[in-house]
Parts: C-alpha cells; structure tokens; sequence
C-alpha cells in the first residue's frame, strides 16, 4: 500500500472518462474536408490525362474494327456477286448455258459468303478484343496460353467436327454438288436435298433420308454434272443382217432424237457402236447416245421400246422370241421304218418248204 500510495499522489489526480467523447464519433472538420477535396483534385489533375489516353485508344480500336468489319463483309459480298455474274456470262456454248444453274450458284456463293463473312468478323473483333485488353495493361500472356491449351484440348476432343467442318468447307469452294444433284458418297447415294458444312442431307432411292458427315466422305460421284451416257445393249440371232440392223436402229435414233422431249434430252446422235460380242446363238449390239445429266436411264427406257417395235416391224428376230413356224410336210408313214416282212414267216412259202426238213421214208413192206 506504501508504494500505491507514494506513485499516486506523484502522478496526480486520474481524469474521470467522459461518456459523450467514447459513444458519439468525431465529425470532420471544415480544414478536413478542404484537405481531401484537394488529394482527390490533384489525384484526378495526375492521372486524367492517361484516363484520356486509354479511352480515347479504346475508342481508336473499336472504331477501326468496326469500320473494318463492314468494309471487309462489303468487299466479301462485291466479290461473290461478280463471280456470279461472271459466271453467268460466261457461257460460250451451248451445253456449257445448259450447265449453268442459277439457283445452285445463289445457293453457293451464300453458303460461301458466309464462311467468308463469319471468319472475317472473327478475326477483327478478336484481334480488337485483345488489343483493348492490352491497352488496360492486362498481361494477355496467360490470357494466351490458356486459350491455347484450351484449343489443343478441344481440337482433340472435336476432331471430327473440324474434320466435317473444313470438308464442308472445301466442298463448296470447290462446287464438287449442290442441291439437286445425284451423287454417290459411298456410304449412302441419292439425291441431294440440303447441303451443310457439316451434314449433307441426300434422298435415297425408296425416299429415305440419308445424313451424311463431310467428314466421312471419301469419294463422291457426280451424276448431274456435265453429261450422261445412255447405253443399250440389242441382242439378236446369230444369223440375222447385221447391216439391216444398223440400219433399222439408226433410223429409230433419228425418229427420236427430232421428237420432243428426247431432242432436249439427247446431246448427241444415236450411235451404233457395233458388235459388243458374238455367241453361237446370239449378237450384242452396243447402242449410245450422249443425254442431259440425271436423264440417261430415263433415255435408254424409252430407247428399247422403240427398238423393239421396229424390230418386231421388220420381221428381226431377238434372242428369246418365238420361233418362226415351218412349213407343214406330209404325215409320216407309221411302217416306213418297218423291215420287210420276212419270206420264212409263212409256212406255206417256197423258202419254208425248202428250208423245212425232209420226213423220214416210210416202210412200205409193213
């Protein structure tokens, strides 16, 4: 007690705790408020000018991306619009008018104008888009390698869907088909009813409907570009004239190739190629003729039918037909393959009674 006793009357009287000063907070002064005011003025007054550089080179960017964007689609568009008139002037010959398809040309160069557009568009916002993050002074390093893994990753992962992707691609760049063509893919064949960049849609032959990936298909045959071949193969006898043949056929091919509509249909004249083989009882005679694409069988259908009824006019026999009746003869005689009847059959014949053997002598002392 001695010692609390000596340091408190040293240290003097303890003040006694004011209840306001601990539960009602300080307001800031008048001086207090100027002072910040200032900071924050001189704060702004350092760092406005770079604020202003930053916004006005994001502004630059994404102006020039855009004025990019819309001059690069214009210019895609310009050019698919004059290929197509170019193609559509182009025509110096009569099959190559034919072979122009103005439905399937608008078809493609839409398809392609949008490939072109949407990769154009891509780039210059993506590129824009990294150069704004650059201007932030946003390090784009692990930005970047992230998206790259992340691009191993899935290109990995959709392989397949890259592969269609590009095939489609390519196929219409290339105009390999388009709608309404009948193609064969390999996997399926039929006529083609929608063409993506990545599924093709073909119609079968019973109707049904094929999805085939761009990706899978390894080869396609065309059957409506350029032209078809109609082939019939006549088969006659052996011993008809060849040279009433040709004849016959050449003046059916004529006939039809002046009719309507075969004349639209026939590119060129019906030719008789000659003997495609000779049989002990039979002539193959190749017949061809040079049709519009997709109309070949079509062609060839109405090709025999009129072959058959000239032949039938002209008494020409074709293998498998009836045979041509012989001239009755007179009725055979049923003995006329009978031998003779023979001299010995008759007892009472001379050749008999030589023949017959001589009784014995009778005794005439008895």
């Amino acid at each position: 007690m001695s010692l609390f006793a000596a340091v408190l009357p040293a240290a003097g009287p303890l003040p006694s705790p004011s209840p306001s000063e601990s539960s009602t907070p300080a307001v800031p002064s008048f001086q207090d408020a100027q002072e910040s005011a200032s900071n924050a003025a001189g704060w702004v007054e350092e760092n406005w000018s770079t604020w202003l550089a930053i916004g006005l080179r994001v502004l630059l960017i994404v102006v020039i991306a855009a004025v990019l964007r819309v001059v690069v689609r214009r210019a895609i568009t310009k050019l698919i619009d004059r290929m197509n008139r170019r193609a559509g002037t182009g025509a110096s010959t009569a099959l190559s008018g034919l072979l122009v398809n103005a439905e399937r040309r608008r078809q493609r160069s839409e398809a392609i104008g949008s490939v072109l557009r949407s990769v154009a568009s891509f780039l210059i916002l993506g590129t824009a888009a990294l150069m704004v993050l650059g201007t932030f002074q946003i390090n784009l390093a692990p930005l970047l390698a992230s998206a790259g893994v992340a691009g191993v990753a899935i290109g990995f992962g959709a392989r397949n869907l890259v592969t269609d992707f590009l095939s489609g691609v390519f196929m219409i760049l290339e105009d390999q088909y388009g709608v309404g063509d009948s193609i064969d893919a390999g996997v399926a064949s039929g006529e083609v009813i929608e063409v993506g960049l990545r599924v093709t849609k073909l119609r079968g032959d019973n109707g049904e409907i094929w999805y085939v990936r761009n990706g899978e298909v390894k080869r396609i045959g065309n059957l409506s570009q350029g032209w078809a071949t109609a082939g019939v193969d006549v088969t006659v006898r052996s011993d008809e004239d060849l040279d009433r043949v040709k004849e016959t056929i050449g003046a059916v091919g004529e006939r039809m190739s002046k009719e309507e509509p075969w004349n639209e249909m026939l590119w060129g004249p019906i030719e008789v190629l000659g003997l495609d083989s000779v049989l002990l009882d039979s002539m193959v005679v190749r017949v061809s003729a040079k049709t519009m694409p997709g109309k070949s069988l079509t062609v060839e259908r109405e090709l025999r039918w009129r072959v058959k009824r000239a032949f039938d006019a002209a008494g020409i026999r074709i293998v498998g037909g009836p045979e041509v009746p012989a001239q009755e003869a007179a009725a055979p005689d049923p003995t006329a393959g009978m031998a003779a009847p023979s001299a010995y059959s008759s007892t009472v014949s001379p050749q008999s009674m030589a023949a017959s053997p001589i009784p014995p002598p009778t005794n005439i002392n008895k």
